[in-house]
């Protein structure tokens, strides 16, 4: 009834594909991690939720408080994106590298994470 190769080859993709996304999840959580050290922050508060949100917060200039706003749906949009740009802000980047921030993040929280930016905050 049933291609055993089929589902062979489904189940290998299937294994490929969670194999990548964790690769991307470790990455970016090194990429983080590398962003908080570079804020004065601990790079461990990335791995406890709530926690990494505030301290997010506390590098983009925002009161920590704003977490509650994040909690609110359809706020919770607006509030995203004014701190993606405030933590763009924070490093010395300009508008342009916030837009980079919101679109392809995959790319650009590295280039913030590895790169030359200096944590300078927001005053």
């Amino acid at each position: 009834m049933y291609d055993d190769a089929g589902a062979s080859a489904a189940a290998g993709i299937g294994a490929g594909m969670m194999i990548l996304y964790f690769a991307i999840v470790i990455f970016m959580l090194i990429v983080w991690w590398k962003i908080f050290i570079k804020a004065g922050k601990p790079g461990w508060g990335i791995l406890i939720p709530i926690y990494n949100v505030i301290l997010m917060l506390e590098i983009a200039g925002r009161p920590g408080w704003w977490f509650l706003l994040m909690l609110i749906p359809v706020v919770d949009i607006v509030i995203a994106i004014m701190v993606i740009f405030d933590l763009a802000k924070a490093f010395g980047k300009g508008t342009g590298f916030g837009f980079g921030m919101m679109f392809l993040g995959i790319i650009f929280y590295p280039m913030l994470a590895f790169g030359d930016a200096q944590y300078v905050g927001n005053n």
